[in-house]
Protein backbone atom coordinates (compact mmCIF):
# COMPACT_ATOMS: atom_id res chain seq x y z
CA UNK A 1 0.00 0.00 0.00
CA UNK A 2 1.89 3.23 -1.20
CA UNK A 3 1.51 6.58 1.33
CA UNK A 4 -0.94 9.27 0.03
CA UNK A 5 0.91 12.57 -1.44
CA UNK A 6 1.63 15.19 0.82
CA UNK A 7 -0.15 18.52 -0.03
CA UNK A 8 0.71 21.92 1.68
CA UNK A 9 -2.65 23.63 2.24
CA UNK A 10 -1.40 26.65 3.73
CA UNK A 11 2.17 28.04 4.26
CA UNK A 12 2.36 30.98 6.64
CA UNK A 13 5.51 32.53 8.44
CA UNK A 14 6.23 29.94 11.14
CA UNK A 15 3.41 27.23 10.37
CA UNK A 16 2.41 25.42 7.63
CA UNK A 17 -0.97 23.23 7.09
CA UNK A 18 -0.42 19.79 5.39
CA UNK A 19 -2.96 17.10 4.17
CA UNK A 20 -1.75 13.65 3.55
CA UNK A 21 -5.26 11.67 2.36
CA UNK A 22 -7.97 12.68 4.94
CA UNK A 23 -5.60 13.62 7.51
CA UNK A 24 -4.85 17.23 8.57
CA UNK A 25 -1.89 18.39 10.63
CA UNK A 26 0.60 20.90 10.95
CA UNK A 27 4.04 21.55 11.65
CA UNK A 28 6.74 24.70 12.49
CA UNK A 29 8.72 26.28 9.05
CA UNK A 30 11.42 27.53 11.37
CA UNK A 31 13.81 25.58 13.73
CA UNK A 32 14.02 21.64 14.53
CA UNK A 33 10.46 21.42 15.19
CA UNK A 34 11.13 20.69 18.51
CA UNK A 35 10.74 22.32 21.89
CA UNK A 36 11.58 22.57 25.14
CA UNK A 37 9.78 22.55 28.50
CA UNK A 38 12.57 23.48 31.49
CA UNK A 39 11.54 21.57 34.68
CA UNK A 40 13.24 24.21 37.92
CA UNK A 41 13.34 24.77 41.32
CA UNK A 42 15.31 28.09 42.76
CA UNK A 43 17.91 27.46 45.98
CA UNK A 44 15.12 28.10 48.06
CA UNK A 45 13.04 25.24 46.64
CA UNK A 46 10.94 27.27 44.76
CA UNK A 47 9.20 25.90 41.13
CA UNK A 48 9.60 28.38 38.59
CA UNK A 49 6.53 28.80 36.61
CA UNK A 50 5.35 31.72 33.48
CA UNK A 51 2.18 33.15 33.07
CA UNK A 52 1.32 34.74 29.74
CA UNK A 53 -1.71 35.34 27.32
CA UNK A 54 -1.58 32.99 24.42
CA UNK A 55 -3.42 34.09 21.59
CA UNK A 56 -4.90 30.96 20.32
CA UNK A 57 -6.92 30.11 23.58
CA UNK A 58 -7.18 33.83 24.08
CA UNK A 59 -6.32 33.73 28.06
CA UNK A 60 -3.58 33.55 29.98
CA UNK A 61 -1.81 30.55 31.02
CA UNK A 62 0.44 29.36 33.49
CA UNK A 63 3.16 26.96 31.73
CA UNK A 64 6.82 25.81 32.99
CA UNK A 65 9.55 28.12 30.75
CA UNK A 66 9.67 26.75 27.35
CA UNK A 67 10.47 27.85 23.96
CA UNK A 68 11.80 26.92 20.35
CA UNK A 69 14.67 24.96 19.17
CA UNK A 70 16.85 26.33 16.74
CA UNK A 71 14.37 29.10 15.73
CA UNK A 72 16.73 31.74 15.72
CA UNK A 73 20.11 30.26 16.22
CA UNK A 74 21.58 27.23 13.71
CA UNK A 75 22.77 24.62 15.31
CA UNK A 76 21.10 25.34 18.78
CA UNK A 77 20.61 22.21 20.93
CA UNK A 78 18.15 21.05 23.26
CA UNK A 79 20.41 22.27 26.01
CA UNK A 80 21.16 25.06 24.64
CA UNK A 81 17.54 26.37 23.94
CA UNK A 82 16.39 25.07 27.73
CA UNK A 83 19.60 27.62 29.25
CA UNK A 84 18.41 30.44 26.89
CA UNK A 85 14.37 30.46 27.21
CA UNK A 86 14.85 30.10 31.50
CA UNK A 87 16.93 33.13 31.74
CA UNK A 88 14.78 35.11 29.16
CA UNK A 89 11.91 34.19 30.76
CA UNK A 90 12.62 33.66 33.91
CA UNK A 91 16.05 35.57 34.79
CA UNK A 92 17.21 32.03 36.37
CA UNK A 93 20.58 30.91 34.59
CA UNK A 94 21.49 26.97 35.31
CA UNK A 95 24.80 25.43 36.14
CA UNK A 96 23.49 22.34 34.76
CA UNK A 97 20.83 21.07 31.99
CA UNK A 98 19.81 17.56 31.79
CA UNK A 99 17.54 16.11 28.78
CA UNK A 100 15.40 13.95 30.58
CA UNK A 101 12.65 12.68 27.72
CA UNK A 102 11.40 13.90 23.98
CA UNK A 103 7.99 13.24 22.44
CA UNK A 104 5.39 14.54 20.47
CA UNK A 105 3.51 17.22 22.02
CA UNK A 106 0.09 16.19 20.34
CA UNK A 107 0.41 13.68 17.63
CA UNK A 108 -3.29 13.92 15.69
CA UNK A 109 -2.76 17.32 15.34
CA UNK A 110 0.97 19.09 15.08
CA UNK A 111 4.49 17.03 13.87
CA UNK A 112 6.08 18.78 16.95
CA UNK A 113 8.51 17.45 19.52
CA UNK A 114 9.14 18.59 22.96
CA UNK A 115 11.98 17.89 25.39
CA UNK A 116 11.12 17.32 29.37
CA UNK A 117 14.77 19.61 30.31
CA UNK A 118 15.66 19.77 34.22
CA UNK A 119 17.43 22.67 34.91
CA UNK A 120 19.63 22.53 38.30
CA UNK A 121 22.39 25.09 40.32
CA UNK A 122 19.91 27.92 39.14
CA UNK A 123 21.38 31.67 40.00
CA UNK A 124 19.43 34.73 39.37
CA UNK A 125 21.38 36.59 36.35
CA UNK A 126 17.97 38.71 35.57
CA UNK A 127 14.45 39.60 36.22
CA UNK A 128 13.09 37.71 33.25
CA UNK A 129 9.71 38.80 31.20
CA UNK A 130 10.83 37.58 28.01
CA UNK A 131 12.14 39.17 24.90
CA UNK A 132 9.84 41.53 22.74
CA UNK A 133 6.44 41.38 23.79
CA UNK A 134 5.91 38.63 24.90
CA UNK A 135 5.26 40.19 29.09
CA UNK A 136 5.74 36.90 30.92
CA UNK A 137 5.02 37.04 34.55
CA UNK A 138 7.25 34.93 36.58
CA UNK A 139 5.62 33.05 39.53
CA UNK A 140 8.21 31.28 42.36
CA UNK A 141 6.02 28.84 44.23
CA UNK A 142 7.39 27.07 47.27
CA UNK A 143 7.15 23.46 45.49
CA UNK A 144 5.35 22.04 48.31
CA UNK A 145 2.06 24.09 47.52
CA UNK A 146 2.68 23.89 43.67
CA UNK A 147 0.01 21.49 42.98
CA UNK A 148 -2.23 23.45 45.30
CA UNK A 149 -1.27 26.58 43.64
CA UNK A 150 -1.64 24.96 40.32
CA UNK A 151 -5.47 24.62 41.00
CA UNK A 152 -6.24 27.85 42.85
CA UNK A 153 -5.05 29.65 39.68
CA UNK A 154 -7.25 27.12 37.64
CA UNK A 155 -9.77 28.21 39.43
CA UNK A 156 -9.33 32.01 38.74
CA UNK A 157 -9.27 31.32 35.00
CA UNK A 158 -6.37 30.40 33.91
CA UNK A 159 -5.86 27.93 31.31
CA UNK A 160 -2.70 25.43 32.71
CA UNK A 161 -0.47 23.15 30.90
CA UNK A 162 -1.37 19.70 31.66
CA UNK A 163 2.40 19.52 30.81
CA UNK A 164 2.95 20.85 34.49
CA UNK A 165 1.79 18.01 36.31
CA UNK A 166 4.42 15.97 34.74
CA UNK A 167 7.20 19.08 35.09
CA UNK A 168 6.44 18.46 39.06
CA UNK A 169 6.85 14.44 38.71
CA UNK A 170 10.25 15.20 36.99
CA UNK A 171 11.21 17.09 40.20
CA UNK A 172 11.49 14.46 42.00
CA UNK A 173 12.18 11.47 39.80
CA UNK A 174 13.90 10.34 36.92
CA UNK A 175 11.72 9.32 33.77
CA UNK A 176 12.30 5.65 35.12
CA UNK A 177 10.91 6.64 38.46
CA UNK A 178 14.25 6.45 40.04
CA UNK A 179 15.18 9.33 42.25
CA UNK A 180 16.31 12.92 40.94
CA UNK A 181 19.51 13.75 41.66
CA UNK A 182 19.06 16.04 45.19
CA UNK A 183 15.51 15.23 45.09
CA UNK A 184 14.48 15.13 48.66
Amino acid sequence: MSEAPLETIYAGEWLRMLRRGHWEYVERTHGEGMAVIVVAVTPDDCVLFVEQHRIPLGRRTIEMPAGLVGDENAGDTLADAARRELIEETGWEPEHVDVLLTGPTSAGMSSERIAFVRATGLRRVGKGGGVGDEAIIVHEVPRKDAPAWLMQKGREGFELDLKLWAGLWMLERNPDGTPAPGAG
